[in-house]
């Protein structure tokens, strides 16, 4: 699984840990414990100890749904911890975007039309890899917007954890932390439990950078035609 989520990139000390102090001081104010916190959040405390120290780069809101129970708990403002980690995010950005690892990138490629998968390869190693991480990351985005959707299905989540025999705040866990990967964390294990069964195809029109994907047709979680669960793929299985 990505360690994306739990990597610390180089930031100003200003803005870096930003989101875990304000964690910390409404949490002493509150007279509450991390451990009620992840509770809350639905995460394991592990997960929430890093985040309160600044050791993990806070998720991007749109692809997290942490902050709203966080934000009851402990009774910020609406908005309050999303800007937050927004702007703390913003301040540890790396300069651009970093490849991913050639094993990855060419699993992707599998996935690309053949015509479209092989240009990109020529051009990539005439001009280098920012263009075709532009491509993957457009295609990342694509499917962490659909496994975002899993997050709101508590039962799927607690019943795939009970088959993997671990937890549901464990299960989560692996679905945020894909959820935040990158290009370039993005992992071979990632693909098998979340892209492959969803992106049956891609492609991109290399004039205008229109970006095409073909979604399988039964996704993950889907119910089928006698009203049971089909099995989520790369949710059971992890």
């Amino acid at each position: 699984m990505s360690q994306a989520t739990g990597s610390v990139v180089k930031s100003s000390k200003k803005e870096h840990g930003k989101l875990g102090k304000m964690l910390r001081d409404r949490l002493k104010e509150n007279e509450k414990t991390p451990e009620e916190l992840a509770d809350a959040a639905h995460v394991p405390i592990e997960y929430m100890r890093d985040l309160l120290a600044g050791r993990r780069r806070p998720p991007r809101p749109a692809r997290t749904d942490i902050y709203e129970p966080m934000t009851t708990f402990l009774r910020f403002s609406r908005n309050e911890l999303a800007e937050a980690a927004t702007a703390e995010r913003a301040a540890t950005a790396p300069a651009k975007p970093a490849s991913p690892k050639p094993k990855v990138r060419d699993r992707m490629l599998e996935l690309c039309d053949p015509k479209t998968a092989k240009t990109l390869e020529k051009r990539r190693a005439k001009n280098g890899n920012a263009e075709i991480t532009g491509f993957l990351q457009r295609v990342l985005d694509v499917t962490q917007g659909a496994v975002r959707r899993v997050l709101a299905d508590q039962v799927t989540l607690r019943i795939a954890a009970e088959r993997s025999g671990g937890t549901y705040p464990a299960m989560r866990l692996k679905v945020l932390e894909f959820l935040d990967t990158t290009p370039d964390t993005l992992t071979l294990d990632d693909l098998t439990r979340f892209l492959i069964p969803r992106i049956r195809l891609w492609d991109v029109d290399l004039e205008t950078g229109v970006l095409r994907v073909v979604m399988h047709s039964k996704t993950p979680g889907e119910r089928d035609r006698r009203g049971s669960r089909m099995p989520p793929n790369g949710i059971a299985a992890m």
